[in-house]
């Protein structure tokens, strides 16, 4: 079943002609900016919940000088909720390069955007291919699943050596090496859309795939077999206590998290590790207003958190502080960079 793969580019810029996306507000253009912004907003992150921040981002930012030129708190404003903000603040830092070093102008090859500031090798790529036409192979999770079922590539990818082989082996499956600028841009989208509308993960709908007769994964009969990967994320978890002070106008006490570790560098309630080390903290006379609000989980990639929300609602007039944070108001705490479970408290019925 699974042949000769020459015309394997071919069938993939053919039908993503006919079958791929065109709809997405980042494609359609060759314009890095955008599509360099789409990239990193689409690591880790699902295409219905980007294309919101997206057409946010572009329409507060249309562009890599305005970014630079934006404070992180703004940045890291509008991208509370997408998580995983250490994508926020090197998209700041890179923006702020790009200006300052290329002139507001992208590197054109990837050797070169891979330099930069959260860009990595995969995202480097697709920049360079889709807006410059480089040759160049990406190998995102959805293409890293098409490439290795392609292959039948079952290779161990927890070890360097063989993610270092298929990158290699992702370079053979380009276009040929004298190819139009716009089939390097097709190919590189239909690789994407191949993997994410048709070599889905659990259930590959491998009938209407357009390298269905190359496939040696389809051929073995278990796509889902691949890619192979051993190593599984240790998860952990950890109790928290959020001390959230709340002003009778509407206001609440928040504090700029550390650069390092959870929230890093996102507004937030003062944290405590214990029931018991947060009371201790209190003034008698606020211990006695505190009031426990059920328990709730958040999850991280690698970390279960428990977070227990005790708040204190203060009279007209009253006021508390509370270390190096301060007051901001109802109309002031939504533009802030929050974590998104102190968002979604905030923003609950009878909230802040």
């Amino acid at each position: 079943m699974s042949g000769d793969l020459h015309d394997f580019a071919a069938r993939v810029v053919a039908w993503q002609k006919h079958h791929g996306r065109h709809d997405l507000p980042w494609q359609e253009t060759s314009d890095p900016y955008r599509v360099w912004l789409s990239e990193v907003m689409l690591q880790q992150t699902q295409v219905a919940t980007v294309r919101t921040y997206f057409t946010r981002f572009v329409e507060r930012f249309p562009d890599v000088w305005q970014l630079a030129a934006a404070t992180q708190d703004e940045v890291l404003g509008l991208w509370s909720g997408l998580g995983y903000y250490s994508r926020a603040r090197n998209l700041h830092l890179c923006a702020q390069q790009v200006v300052t070093q290329y002139h507001g102008q992208f590197p054109r090859r990837a050797e070169e955007l891979q330099t930069l500031p959260g860009i990595g090798r995969s995202t480097a790529a697709a920049i360079a291919s889709l807006c410059f036409g480089e040759r160049v192979a990406i190998l995102d999770a959805n293409v890293k699943r098409v490439v290795t079922r392609v292959l039948g590539f079952d290779a161990d990818l927890a070890q360097a050596v063989n993610e270092r082989a298929l990158w290699e082996a992702a370079g053979g499956l380009l276009p040929a090496q004298r190819v139009a600028r716009t089939s390097m841009m097709d190919y590189t989208q239909g690789m994407m859309d191949l993997g994410a509308l048709v070599c889905l993960p659990k259930k590959p709908l491998c009938t209407t795939c357009p390298v269905l007769q190359q496939c040696r994964a389809a051929e073995s009969g278990e796509p889902q077999r691949y890619p192979v990967r051993t190593r599984t994320l240790k998860r952990s978890s950890q109790s928290l206590w959020l001390l959230w002070l709340r002003g009778a106008d509407g206001s609440v006490w928040l504090y700029k998290r550390p650069p390092t570790g959870v929230w890093a560098g996102l507004y937030c309630m003062p944290v405590f590790d214990s029931d018991h080390e947060l009371r201790e903290a209190l003034p008698v006379q606020l211990q006695k207003r505190l009031r426990m609000q059920p328990a709730f989980r958040h999850v991280l990639t690698h970390k279960d958190l428990h977070l227990h929300p005790c708040v204190i609602d203060l009279h007209q007039g009253q006021r508390a502080e509370w270390g190096e944070g301060r007051w901001f108001s109802a109309a002031q705490w939504p533009a802030l960079g929050l974590p998104a479970p102190i968002r979604t408290l905030l923003e609950a019925p009878g909230g802040a």
